[in-house]
């Protein structure tokens, strides 16, 4: 099949339609996310060579907590430091349970010292 550009012997000389291979709209799509994917994946190959595994320490055994509060005295900052294991339903209720009772302890024996001392005036 010929198309004549121009018409004519003047005009431009005739060109053969060629017909080109498509791969339609749902191939455009095949592609898109075969380079999606590959991309996705060097990129993670490459953060996962900057940044290591992420497993810095060890993972406790399932029985330990990392609560802590000194043996002696508590004062405010080491409340306030006190963190908890979080569990599926929130925090685990034996850690929280420790913490009050240890830091209403605390406070019984300081409320005793201050009205003791106050007795002694």
């Amino acid at each position: 099949m010929e198309a004549v550009c121009g018409g004519g012997e003047g005009g431009w000389p005739s060109l053969k339609r060629h017909q080109r291979a498509t791969i339609g709209p749902v191939g455009t799509v095949l592609i898109y996310l075969v380079v999606a994917v590959v991309a996705a994946a060097v990129m993670f190959l490459v953060a996962s060579l900057v940044f290591g595994r992420g497993e810095e320490l060890a993972a406790l055994p399932p029985d330990a907590t990392p609560t802590w509060l000194p043996d002696g005295p508590i004062v405010g900052d080491d409340v306030r430091a006190v963190r908890f294991v979080q569990v599926l339903r929130g925090y685990r209720m034996s850690e929280v349970d420790w913490v009050l009772q240890r830091a209403a302890a605390e406070l019984d024996a300081l409320r005793a010292r201050v009205a003791e001392l106050e007795a002694q005036q």
